[in-house]
Parts: C-alpha cells; sequence; structure tokens
C-alpha cells in the first residue's frame, strides 16, 4: 500500500494552488455528463423528434460552438481567459434551466445553440488559462488531470443520468437539466477564486492578424483538420450510440449509465500513468493508436447489435466504449493540450486553443449530424463506416508527423525545464 501511495503522489506534480482551482472547475462537466448522452433518447423519446432531426439538433450546439469558440479565443487574449470562462458556465447554467421547455424542432434547436455558446467558450478559455497558470514542464500532467476530472465529471453525471432519466416520465428530465443548471452556477463562482496570470500584451498592429497568424502555421492547420475528423468519427458517432443501443438492442437506460460510467472509470484509473508513460514518446504515433482502438470498438458495437441480444450486448458494448474507448481517450488527453500548447506563441495562447476546441465543435457537430441520418436510413451501416474513417485518420496522423516541428513531435518529459 505504501509504494502504491508513493506512485499516485508521484503522478501529481506540485502544481501551484491556482491550478487545482481551475482543475476543480473541471468538474462543472457533471452537467455536461447528464445532459450529452440522453439528448437524443430525450428530443426522440420524450419530445417526438425524429432521429435525422434529433441528430441535428445535437449537431446545432457544435455550430454554435464553432461560432462562439474563435470569439472567446480573442476576447481571452484581450481581456482574460477568467472572465470569459466565468461567462461561459452562466450561458450554460442558463440553457440547460431552458431544455425543459423544449417542445419542438424551433425550440430544440434555439435551446441547444445557446448551449453550444456555452460550451464553445468554456474550453478554450479554461485551456488558456490552464496553461499559462502551470509550468511548462508539467503542462502534459496537467492536461492529463484535466481529463481525468473531465471524464469523471461528464461519467458521474451519466450515471446520475441513467439512474434518473425514464422516457416514460418526463419530469424526471426535468430533475436532471435543472440539476445541471445549479452545478454549473456553483463552479461560475468557484471560477472568481481563480488568480488571473499576468497578461501579455499583444504588439501594435498585432490585433488584426491574430486568427492570420494562427491560421498561416501550416501545421497546427494541419493537427486541426486531423482532431476534427478523429473526434467527428469517435466520440461525436458516440453520441448516436445510447438511442442505437436502446432502440435498436434493447439496451436500458440503467445500463447505458453504467456503459458511459466504465468508460470514466478507466479513464479516471489510467490516463496518468498513460500520459507518463507518453513522456518524451511521439505524439501522432499516440493519435494513430486512439484511431485504431476506436475503429475496433465500433466493429465490437457493430457486431454486439447485429448478433447478441440485450444483457450480452451490453457486455459486449461495456468492453467496446469503456475499455477501447476509454484508452483511446487517454491518448488523446495525453497530447492535445500540450502539442497546442507548444506550437502556440504566448500571446495567441487563446486563439490557438480556441481553434483547437472548434475542432472538437465541428466533429461533434459532423458526427451527430451526418450519423443521424445513417442511423435513421440503416441503424447497422454508421459503426463499419466509422470505424473505416477512424483508421483513415489513423494513417493521417503518421502521415502528419513530418510536418510538425522537430521539437514538438514528442511529448515534452517532466524533468525538462
Amino acid at each position: 500500500m505504501g509504494r502504491f501511495r508513493t506512485y499516485v503522489r508521484s503522478l501529481n506534480p506540485a502544481v501551484p494552488r491556482a491550478v487545482w482551482l481551475i482543475q476543480a472547475t473541471t468538474l462543472a462537466m457533471v452537467g455536461t455528463g447528464i445532459v450529452v448522452p440522453f439528448i437524443v433518447i430525450y428530443l426522440h423519446n420524450v419530445r417526438g423528434l425524429s432521429l435525422g432531426v434529433a441528430g441535428s439538433v445535437a449537431a446545432m450546439n457544435g455550430l454554435a460552438a464553432l461560432v462562439s469558440g474563435p470569439i472567446a479565443g480573442s476576447v481571452a487574449d484581450r481581456i482574460g481567459a477568467k472572465a470569459v470562462l466565468f461567462s461561459a458556465l452562466i450561458i450554460l447554467a442558463a440553457a440547460f434551466a431552458l431544455f425543459p421547455l423544449i417542445h419542438d424542432a424551433r425550440q430544440a434547436f434555439l435551446v441547444n445553440a445557446l448551449s453550444g455558446v456555452g460550451s464553445g467558450a468554456f474550453w478554450p478559455s479554461h485551456g488558456a488559462l490552464l496553461s499559462a497558470l502551470t509550468p511548462p514542464e508539467q503542462l502534459s500532467a496537467a492536461f492529463a488531470q484535466r481529463n481525468v476530472v473531465a471524464n469523471l465529471a461528464i461519467g458521474l453525471g451519466g450515471l446520475l443520468a441513467g439512474l434518473i432519466a425514464n422516457t416514460g416520465d418526463p419530469s424526471s428530465f426535468t430533475v436532471l437539466f435543472l440539476l445541471g443548471a445549479t452545478i454549473f452556477v456553483v463552479f461560475a463562482l468557484l471560477v472568481t477564486r481563480i488568480p488571473p496570470p499576468e497578461r501579455i500584451e499583444e504588439p501594435a498592429g498585432g490585433a488584426g492578424d491574430g486568427y492570420n497568424a494562427v491560421v498561416r502555421d501550416r501545421p497546427f492547420a494541419s493537427f486541426v483538420l486531423l482532431n476534427t475528423i478523429l473526434i467527428g468519427s469517435t466520440m461525436g458517432v458516440g453520441t448516436l450510440f445510447p438511442v442505437f443501443a436502446k432502440n435498436e438492442v434493447g439496451v436500458s437506460e440503467r445500463e447505458i449509465g453504467m456503459i458511459f460510467f466504465l468508460n470514466t472509470f478507466v479513464i479516471v484509473l489510467l490516463q496518468l500513468p498513460i500520459a507518463k508513460h507518453q513522456e518524451g514518446r511521439r505524439r501522432m504515433v499516440a493519435l494513430a493508436t486512439m484511431a485504431a482502438l476506436a475503429a475496433g470498438s465500433w466493429l465490437l458495437v457493430f457486431a454486439g447489435g447485429l448478433w447478441l441480444e440485450a444483457a450480452a450486448a451490453a457486455a459486449l458494448f461495456a468492453l467496446a466504449i469503456g475499455v477501447l474507448g476509454g484508452l483511446g481517450e487517454c491518448l488523446h488527453g495525453s497530447v492535445q493540450g500540450p502539442l497546442v500548447t507548444d506550437l502556440a506563441p504566448p500571446r495567441l495562447l487563446g486563439r490557438y486553443m480556441a481553434l483547437a476546441t472548434s475542432s472538437w465543435e465541428v466533429g461533434f457537430m459532423i458526427g451527430p449530424l451526418v450519423g443521424g441520418f445513417v442511423l435513421q436510413a440503416h441503424p447497422y451501416a454508421l459503426w463499419p463506416a466509422a470505424a473505416a474513417v477512424c483508421l483513415a485518420a489513423g494513417a493521417s496522423a503518421m502521415l502528419l508527423e513530418r510536418r510538425l516541428p522537430v521539437g514538438v513531435r514528442r511529448t515534452r518529459r517532466a524533468t525538462e525545464a
């Protein structure tokens, strides 16, 4: 037991108190975990929207975030990431409080667009604040810790939602949405306790070419495109898994919640050891491995849905989404944040984080948008198609490695200053 405690302590560097406060605010994602796994079920099974429309509504979150993210990144560079992070949490709280009022497609699009505005502002401001306050040699561990906390929060939210949600009782979803809104308000108050980092002023005339400079960074732009494909074919498509598992295979809401919680457990257990193992190793190999694991996961979902009944299928889905998906997310969480930070000039950090976040938003928009219509036309065609896209993305990651600056191809070792 003593050796285990020593090992756990070795995975948690002595970072400033402000960094721990930032990590704590990531727990606000409990609210996201309450909604994301069940939004398509809520819109389709409770509010009666078609699968295609429900998937399009889910995609609207990404579209709105795609607009708000770059604006939030620019504002964070100008007035500070702390103010943007606080505003993002308040917007999310307002959006979640409005979800119970949805009764038709127009309302669903508007409310989820507001949620997307908050989500789009949250991650770039959070990432910029974390990067600015964390010592450079501890960035990999800090972003790995953030991934642990975020996934723990989302998993706990999904588990809670699985225990409470009942499609036969629409009021159970009202309870979930109002609980999520309350959680965001609580953590917005916590943000006020975080000390702001030192401002890095933009040189005269620099503000106007801020995003031009980011887009002209060819290796970074290529990474943003790759990350968009990865997120869309993994986590984006994953938002459609619950409705497929319930309606096509007969998996219950509780079992779906447990599958997502297993995913969280794997990430919490293995994220920090994988981040430590990744030190000094090639980042693109990690992303290619993530893509291969995701492809295997979708093929297992395809096989389980086609040949197994509810209980047996749920067990196989747990292996696919929980274990393989969790391992892939650990690899991704170990390399993305530090890679973006290493590529970004300090004065443009907010903008770099914003465009990196936009790749997530576009992925989460394209995944359910395209996948929703594929699922509606032929539920079993979606999973092998997604697996093929994942494998293509993995091959692209290896090609991209040659375009990255030599100094950022590998994860920085914790001993480097």
